[in-house]
Parts: C-alpha cells; structure tokens; sequence
C-alpha cells in the first residue's frame, strides 16, 4: 500500500469513526473499505457500512485537498468526450449487496450546458455497471426510458463543436436525467443529483457538486429521488449526504440504504 493510500484510509477511518460513535456496539455494524486512488495530491477511498450482510451505508472519502488542487479554467482545455480522472472500485460486499461497482470522478473546470450547470464542478458518478462497460457506452442507442424519476427530465443539449447531445448522452458516461426545476432556473447550480440512464435501464447516481460548495467546508444534503426501472440486483440508495469532518478535512459522501 501507497504512504498516500494508507493516509487517505486513516482519513476515512476518522471520519466514520465520527459517525459511527456511540452506534456501534448496540447496532454492531462494521465498516469495510474499498479502494484508494489519488487524485489531486490526496487520496479518495471507498468503503461501506454494514449490519451482518446488509448495507446500511456506502459512499467515499473525499479530501478537500482533491477539490483545492485542481486545475484552473485557464490550465485545462475541454476534452471530447471527457474522460474520467479516477475510477475507484467499491467494496465487494457492497458491490454484491447493491449492484453499484464503482465511482468515477470528472472535473469540469468550465462547467457544461445547460445553462444551470455552467458552473465549476466535479461530477462522481456510482456506476452500477463494470468499468468496462461504461466505456464502452458510445450513444448510438439513444433511447430514451420510458419512465424517468418524478420532477426530472432527460432533455436534449447542444454542445459548440459537438451537436446534439440525445438525453445529454456522452460517451463513456451515458444518459443525464436532471431535475426540471434546475433546469428551468436562471441561477447557478451549487449541488444536484443526477441519474444515468443507457438502453433504457439506470446505470449511475451522481451527486454533482461545486468546487466552491466543497471548498465552504460545511456538511449538505441531496434529495435522492426514487428510481424507477431498476434491475432486480440494483439496490437504488434512499438517501444522500455529504458529512465534512473538520479534523480530517474531508467530506463523507454518503448513500444510505433506507429513507429515514
């Protein structure tokens, strides 16, 4: 293991040794970690929550650090399509209890249509297929489910020197449900769930967040809809917050399994 490998996962271990505090003994739940990968000079890791064999919880790390240190507009030229700057697996058992595999994190330094989302931004999707598969997702399929979550859309985009973008399909992502009411405000996003969608089936979560929402170092939450057409594996999280824990400077993103 990497000296920065074991640093993030004594981060991950202080912060959930916050949340776990006091629970433990009477709920005997256990923590199991995932992967560490380094991204912008600090180490984002993934790990779970379990009771016996059931997920109580899963999420990641993810250091302040890791938004402070990435790069300027002005240092870093739009790439099409994007690629993911890290793919973080999850923990087996989690992989196996709730279908979602593993995470991969972009930063968007210019934002990206629609208007809304112009913004500054990382994107961490939870992926529920292998990472061979969500590369090999081109968007000829384009698709659109028959039934998306309650209040969002799948709309079309226009990218400049690009087209048009069907369901905001992009390769190597997929398909981007958002909400309606972002969609038609005239104010800058700070944080939003979104969910994916490629051959009509769900295929991530991802909680979208600015870099400046990060850097506020404050503890948020994002209403995780219900998600309709899911496979009979995929376990859809109920809930999402991000929990900044100022000893370790890093934020907890957590799923929870139940809706409280």
């Amino acid at each position: 293991m990497s000296l920065g490998a074991s640093v993030g996962r004594r981060l991950a271990g202080a912060g959930l040794g916050l949340l776990l505090a006091g629970t433990a003994a009477c709920t005997k739940e256990r923590v199991v970690q995932g992967e560490c990968r380094s991204y912008n000079g600090a180490d984002i890791c993934t790990w779970g929550r379990m009771r016996g064999d059931a997920v109580v919880a899963f999420g990641a790390t993810i250091p302040v650090k890791s938004a402070e240190n990435a790069p300027t507009e002005m240092a870093m030229a739009m790439v099409w399509p994007p690629k993911a700057e890290l793919v973080v697996s999850l923990p087996a058992e989690v992989r196996t209890a709730t279908g979602y595999d593993h995470l991969n994190v972009f930063w968007e330094p210019h934002g990206h249509p629609p208007g809304p989302y112009l913004a500054p931004h990382f994107d961490i999707h939870f992926n529920n297929l292998s990472a061979a598969d969500v590369a090999k997702i081109d968007c000829a399929d384009s698709t659109k489910p028959a039934t998306l979550p309650a209040g969002y859309e799948l709309p079309d985009a226009v990218l400049p020197q690009v087209g048009r973008l069907i369901g905001i399909c992009v390769p190597g992502m997929g398909m981007h449900a958002l909400p309606s009411a972002e969609l038609r405000s005239t104010a800058l996003f700070e944080k939003t769930m979104i969910v994916g969608f490629y051959h009509q089936q769900p295929i991530f979560v991802e909680p979208m967040v600015t870099r400046a929402t990060l850097l506020a170092r404050k503890s948020f939450s994002i209403d995780v809809p219900a998600i309709p057409g899911a496979p009979a594996n995929l376990k859809p999280p109920a809930a999402f917050e991000a929990v900044y824990d100022s000893t370790a400077q890093a934020y907890q993103f957590t799923f929870r399994a139940t809706r409280s």
